[in-house]
């Protein structure tokens, strides 16, 4: 049984599509990826009812992604209509077996109609232009200069579009319509703000169609927490004209950061390894506000938490621009509904806490940006799995002790506050310092460890994370207080906190996922929730060390792994409450992007590639390279009948007898040829 939308485009909290539609046949059917274009039509309608003598009905194609789904819509409401306009952002593959069946309803005749249908496919973007325009009906300048009349917006704009669509009723193929350009970009309430100043970048679309509501919320936080916005709004930043524009205006302006809440990217794919020309020009942290094309309630009843078009418009196109991923700061809920358009209207609605988490971000970005290098706080995580102290420091293609040795030596020579103690001297130097205080290793307790977190600090803290999340932590850990690693302190019960501090630097062995379980179960377990350890070391780097920066060095730690959303983190996920709203930078091995855009989606992490180490030949070492060598004299000389085979013989044997190589049998003639076999 399927269900039938009781307000064609709503989001009820099923996943995009499942809700069969239906709508009342009209003559002129709109289908957009855009809300804000129907928003933008019911009001132009509204001020001027009579600019289209027939009845048009809108849609936005999130409702129509199931081919079952659109299937259905075309049988029950297009039978008699003559002209449907499909509005597609992102290419032919993001809507291609609707296209598909429009293009085999266009070549059918309506029902009870004498004229031909049209079918008008236009591109949201200009790259996709002709490939989408040409798999309409109409001449390919006509759905050209539509395409970039919605694109461009307006009413002057709008009022072409139903024009053009009133011609193609009776039968005429109208003229391309000129195009009305207005300002791009155009700056928005600009005040004479003190603090830094902040570039807001929001689609134009919204202010022509009155949803102001995000970029309000925006400002209003931003300026609560002492920096000076500089919205602007555009109509796209791919366009290189939008792009220079915008470049002169924030760097005339000196702009410490940029929050954009535009999706897609502003390079090509195909061109993204070359970098992105607009953002490079003002050097400064770029972060991506996403804004989910999906209702509150859908976002918070998913574990994934963003669905496959927020993914691919809101993340990934955007990580093209190297943009930093954050938070959903705005839903699209519904507004209210159009009867004449016959379809739910949507617009954006913020969410004040996670706009509040975002600007915090910002905000950290831009003190990091301010402090001088002698004053910044570094925190260098190292990995630590399995938990043993032969693992510490582990990364994928990384020597990460040398590694971390250099980055030492290389905050001291640039200016950083490394104390008075002097550094080691390399990677065996740096395990050795490590291994002479606590570690994860249980074996250890009894070194001292780095400092401690009071209990008393950490239940503060504690008691205001969300009641949802507590009950999920101590339903595993318990209360804070039974904490298996608590130790007794002069001021109370504490947490110790693992590794080694150089003056405003820290290196902090990351913590274990849980106790009394498998380390190689948990790592990467989608439940296990961390303990209270595990966030008090991470607390004690926020508020007790005061981190500016939190690097984690090479593939690759937990945090990032922690239960939560797989996108757009909420306030209850667990990856949030250890690292918080902290800039976080993360060396990783090159040829693995897909772990590593784990840790960029939600750990807010800007990657920093590493390449992988050149390929040697492994070889033997040691006493089994001996035993291949003098196997191979053995050998040779057996061959040759040399005296000296039986002197060999017997040193093979003593070695085999201390080797101790497993399977071998009691015959020596048999155990040589096992051995030359378990060494090749």
């Amino acid at each position: 049984m399927h269900r039938l939308a009781t307000v064609p485009g709503q989001d009820d909290g099923e996943a995009p599509g499942q809700l069969f539609v239906e709508q009342a046949p009209a003559p002129v059917v709109l289908l957009s990826s855009a809300d804000t274009d129907l928003v933008a039509i019911e009001a132009l309608l509204q001020a001027r009812p009579g600019l289209l003598p027939v009845e048009l009905r809108a849609l936005n194609l999130a409702a129509l992604s199931h081919p079952a789904v659109i299937d259905h819509y075309i049988r029950s409401s297009l039978g008699t209509a003559q002209v449907v306009i499909v509005r597609l952002l992102g290419g032919r593959g993001h809507w291609s077996y609707g296209l598909e069946q429009l293009r085999f309803w266009a070549d059918r005749p309506a029902r009870g109609g004498e004229r031909p249908r049209q079918l008008l496919v236009l591109a949201g973007t200009a790259e996709e232009d002709t490939n989408l325009a040409s798999l309409g009906t109409v001449p390919t300048a006509l759905a050209l200069a539509l395409a970039a009349a919605l694109r461009e917006g307006g009413a002057a704009n709008l009022e072409a579009l139903l024009v053009c669509g009133a011609a193609l009723l009776r039968g005429e193929i109208p003229e391309p319509p000129p195009l009305r350009l207005a300002a791009d970009p155009l700056p928005h309430d600009w005040q004479a703000d003190h603090g830094p100043r902040v570039g807001l970048i929001v689609y134009r679309a919204l202010l022509q169609a009155g949803d102001l509501a995000l970029v309000e919320a925006c400002l209003q936080e931003l300026r609560a927490q002492g920096l000076a916005p500089r919205a602007l709004w555009v109509s796209s930043l791919r366009d290189p004209g939008v792009q220079q524009g915008v470049g002169d205006l924030l760097e005339r302006e000196a702009v410490e950061a940029v929050l954009c809440a535009t999706g897609f990217a502003s390079v090509q794919f195909e061109d993204a390894g070359l970098g992105a020309p607009l953002w490079e020009r003002l050097q400064v942290p770029v972060l991506q506000l996403l804004c989910s094309g999906r209702s509150q309630r859908s976002w918070r009843e998913s574990s994934i938490g963003l669905g496959p078009l927020d993914l691919s418009l809101q993340i990934a196109l955007p990580e093209l621009d190297g943009r930093i991923s954050t938070r959903v700061g705005a839903f699209k809920e519904l507004a209210g509904a159009s009867d004449r358009l016959g379809t739910g209207l949507q617009r954006l609605q913020p969410d004040p806490e996670r706009i509040q988490w975002i600007v915090t971000l910002t905000r950290h970005w831009i003190s990091l940006r301010q402090t001088a290098s002698g004053e910044r706080r570094v925190a260098l995580v190292l990995a630590n799995y399995p938990t043993r102290n032969s693992r510490l420091a582990n990364g994928v293609g990384l020597d990460t002790p040398a590694s971390v040795s250099r980055m030492l030596g290389w905050l001291a020579e640039t200016g950083y506050d490394l104390g008075q103690e002097s550094l080691p001297a390399g990677g065996d130097a740096l395990i050795q310092a490590l291994l002479a205080g606590r570690s994860n290793d249980p074996e250890s307790s009894h070194r001292p460890p780095l400092a401690h977190l009071s209990l008393v600090d950490y239940e503060q803290w504690y008691g205001n994370l969300p009641e949802a999340g507590r009950q999920r932590l101590e339903a595993v850990w318990g209360l804070p207080a039974a904490d298996r690693e608590l130790e007794s302190q002069p001021g109370g019960a504490a947490f110790p906190v693992r590794g080694l501090r150089f003056g405003r630097v820290v290196l902090l062995i990351q913590p274990d996922r849980g106790y009394d379980r498998d380390p190689a179960l948990s790592y990467h377990s989608p439940d296990l929730p961390p303990t209270h350890s595990y966030l008090a070391q991470y607390l004690w780097l926020r508020q007790s060390f005061a981190a500016q920066v939190v690097v984690h060095v090479g593939k690759h730690g937990n945090l990032e792994w922690l239960p939560g959303k797989g996108l757009g983190l909420s306030p209850a996920c667990f990856p949030e409450w250890a690292l918080g709203p902290l800039p976080h930078l993360y060396p990783f091995i090159v040829n693995d992007p897909g772990e590593g855009s784990q840790a960029k989606r939600r750990a807010q992490a800007v990657i920093l590639d590493h390449l992988t180490p050149p390929l040697g030949r492994a070889g033997l070492h040691g006493p089994l390279q001996a035993l291949e060598a003098r196997l191979d004299e053995y050998w040779e000389a057996s061959q040759l009948g040399a005296e000296r085979a039986a002197l060999l013989r017997e040193q093979l044997a003593v070695q085999l007898r201390q080797l101790e190589l497993p399977g071998l049998a009691n015959d020596l003639d048999l155990q040589l040829e096992q051995a030359d076999g378990y060494l090749c």
